[in-house]
Parts: structure tokens; sequence; C-alpha cells
């Protein structure tokens, strides 16, 4: 069934084997280390300003300086995994998290773990685009929703509970500990990387593809005497006769100009009859993501928490990210992708509500709720909108999965941005009613478009 040019997709995650649940957790867990790595720094940024002799505000460029290559560089390294195999790219890239990861741990100055943190945003850049992409190749068409929210559930429970651990940790044994250890858990992540393969075209994938090919499907089977006169026919072979699902997947044959030929291929599946997934995308960086960045000072400002009991508090979204990822599978046979979408982007409402309450009542409780129904929310539309975006070239599923984390995350830049004008003008009230309402007219697009 097709709505607004999308299937109406059934997923169905029961039929995962158990090779293909170890794929899937063994990414997940890539993914959660590059998400604690990124999100811990926050909570430690006194302690870092602290031991460099630097302002905290002049610490926080540590922040951008991961961020900006992380979100910058997903299409890259998405395109790139399409190339030379996504195996080899996650291995390579894991490792350097590693490694940067580990400078930070004895950076002597804040310009160096400046240098570190940059260093370490570009290799954990593609950690998460390609491992989507790797799972999609891994376990099919029908699966592969339900697949990729359990991922992302995975990675984002690193996100939520970061927050509140970073605090902790930094607090036991100090911020460099701290790195080291996040670096300890990269390496370990890529150690269970040496038990993957890099899969064969799951059951059903090759029609996945082709199904977005009319061309293809129209060319009739060879047969003896069917070429064009003149022409020999084709030698027939094992290979040729083998099943699609056998064939091992093969990587996209670069152009003769690598860089105009990403940027092509970015444009016309971003801007291409997908767009409105990219779009989504984009806003759901935007409300979500800009949403959670202002959550920690919202806590301490007007509910009064200490930054441990904020952070402890926020742990409730990556516990409810993992819940929401183990849900997606399920949510999705029942009521199609666009329908999972649909149901996040409710809980996003519900959550913005919420902190409505606690910023009128100054109560914590509401905050509560609060971040269990962002987290669901969020991890109920993000990972759909990776499976949505596979659609856009089938050929290139990296670029569009590095394409979806590109948006997210400049949404996520966009939302703070456009977030503390609104602060500025309205306090935490105003801020979130017009989160509320946006996600309101967010819901109602997406319905209209997908």
């Amino acid at each position: 069934m097709v709505r607004g040019g999308f299937r109406m997709q059934r997923t169905n995650t029961s039929r995962l084997s158990a090779a293909q649940i170890h794929t899937v957790v063994t990414l997940g867990f890539c993914g959660l280390v590059s998400a604690a790595d990124n999100w811990f720094v926050s909570p430690a940024l006194p302690a870092i300003a602290q031991t460099l002799a630097v302002a905290p505000t002049a610490a926080m460029v540590i922040l951008t300086a991961y961020m900006l290559p992380y979100g910058a560089l997903q299409p890259v390294c998405g395109a790139i995994g399409d190339a030379v195999g996504r195996l080899r790219l996650l291995r390579v890239i894991v490792l350097g998290l590693c490694a940067g990861t580990l400078l930070c741990a004895v950076a002597p100055s804040l310009a160096v773990l400046v240098l570190a943190r940059v260093v370490t945003g570009c290799f954990a850049a593609g950690i998460i685009s390609v491992s989507q992409a790797f799972v999609g190749d891994a376990v099919g068409p029908e699966c592969r929703a339900g697949a990729v929210g359990i991922l992302m559930g995975i990675t984002f429970t690193g996100q939520g509970l970061s927050a509140g651990l970073g605090g902790i940790l930094t607090d036991l044994v100090g911020w460099r500990a701290a790195f080291a250890a996040f670096g300890a858990l990269a390496f370990a992540a890529w150690l269970g990387l040496s038990t993957l393969r890099e899969p064969a075209l799951a059951p059903g994938a090759a029609a996945f593809g082709q199904a977005e090919s009319p061309e293809a499907a129209e060319v009739p089977s060879s047969a003896p005497g069917s070429a064009a006169p003149g022409v020999p026919d084709a030698p027939s072979s094992a290979a040729s006769a083998a099943p699609a699902s056998s064939q091992p997947l093969q990587p996209v044959a670069p152009a003769a100009n690598p860089v105009v030929a990403f940027f092509r291929n970015a444009l016309d599946i971003f801007f291409g009859p997908r767009r409105a997934v990219f779009v989504l995308a984009l806003a759901t960086g935007i409300l979500f993501l800009g949403t959670y960045g202002f959550m920690g000072t919202f806590l301490s400002e007007v509910c009064g928490l200490s930054s441990t009991a904020a952070g402890l508090l926020m742990m409730f979204y990556g516990v409810f990210c993992l819940v929401g990822g183990s849900l997606s599978g399920a949510l999705g046979a029942r009521r199609g992708l666009p329908g999972v979408i649909a149901i996040g982007e409710v809980s996003g409402i519900a959550a913005a509500v919420l902190l409505a309450v606690a910023a009128a009542t100054s109560s914590w409780l509401p905050a509560l709720g609060a971040a269990a129904c962002l987290g669901l929310g969020y991890i109920l539309v993000q990972p759909t909108l990776v499976t949505l975006s596979m659609e856009a070239d089938p050929e290139r599923v990296g670029l569009c999965t590095g394409l979806i984390g590109f948006g997210v995350f400049a949404g996520g830049g966009v939302g703070s941005m456009l977030g503390g004008t609104v602060l500025a003008a309205g306090g935490y009230l105003g801020l979130w009613l017009v989160v509320a309402a946006l996600l309101l007219v967010q819901l109602i697009v997406s319905k209209r478009v997908l």
C-alpha cells in the first residue's frame, strides 16, 4: 500500500535471526559509546574549566568543536561507506573515536582539548549513519524499521544515561579519568566489530531496491535467441543464476570526480521525491533536540534541582529511548511507518505540555514525565524517518541515512539558536508552548505528506 509516495510498510522484529540481533546489538553499543562520549561533556564543563584555568563560558567551545564535524560529516561518511564498504569504514572510525577520546584525557590545555574534540567528532560522525545503513542491509525491508528502532534505542540510551552518569563520574574520579573510561569503552566497541561480517543482501532486500526502479522491472529475462540481431547470447553462469539474496553487497563505483558526484547525489536525494522525509528530519532536530538542550538549565533555574539531580532526571530520556526503540517494530507492524511517526509526535507534544506545567508550577514532577515522553517521541520519529529515507536511493543508503543525521543535528543547532531567542522574549513557559504548537503543526503536516 502506498500513501503520499511512501510505502505503508509494516514491520516485524520477531523475524530477526540470532545473527541479525547480534549485529544490531553490536552496532548499537558502538552508537551508545559515541552518543555518551558526546553528551557526558556538558555536566563535566565546570570541572574542565577549573582544571584548565579558563572561564566556563570559554570551555563551552569544546561542545561546538565536537558537534560541528559530527553533524556536517554524517552524509560524507555515509557516502564513503557506500563506496568502500560499511564494516571497513566502521572499524576505522570507531578506532579513531577511541584514539580521539584518549587524547582528550591527556590534553594539557584548552587548545589541545578543542583539537582533540574536533578529531573525535570527525571520527564519530559516521558511526550512527553507517550503522543504520549496515543494519538495513542485514535485515531486509520487512524488519528494517524495527531493527533500526532497536539500534537507535540502544544508541540514545547512551545520550540519556551520560547526562546523569557524566556528572557523577566526573565528581568521583575526575574528567580526565571519565574520558579515559569512555576511550576504553570505544576500544571494546571496536573489538566487537571483529565479530561482524559485511552482510549479504537479506531476503527481500533486492526487491526493495528494484521496487524503486520500474525500468529494471520491465527488462525481460534473457533467453537463447532473444538478443538483438548480430549480438550473441550472454553466456549462462552459476553466478548469474544465483538468487539475489545470496549476492554480497557491491560497493558503489566511484565517479570520475567524487566531490562533484557527492554533492550532486546529496542534492538529488535531499530535494528529490522523498524530500518530505528530510525536511521532517530537520524539523525533528529543531524541536526534539532543541527541547532536550534546554531541559538541563530549565531544571536547575526553574525547578531548583542540582546538576546531579537534573542529570538523573534526564536519564529517563535515555531509558524511554530504549523502551521506544524496542516498541517501534511492533507499532510499525500494526500502524505502518507514518503511524509510528504520528505517535512519536504526539508524545513530543505531551512532553512540551508537561514542561509548560512544570514552568507554571516550578515543580520537577511534570518534568520527569516530560523527559520520558521526549525520549519516547524522539526514538519513534527519528529512526522511522531513517527507514523511509532508505527508499530515496537504495544504491546509496549510507548517503540517505547520513542526510537524515545531518538534518537532525543541524536542526538541533538551529533549535538551540531559535530557542534562545524565544526564551529571552517569553521565558520558559513561552518556549514550551511554542514547541508544543510547532510539534502540532509537524504532526498535521507529516500526516498529509507521508
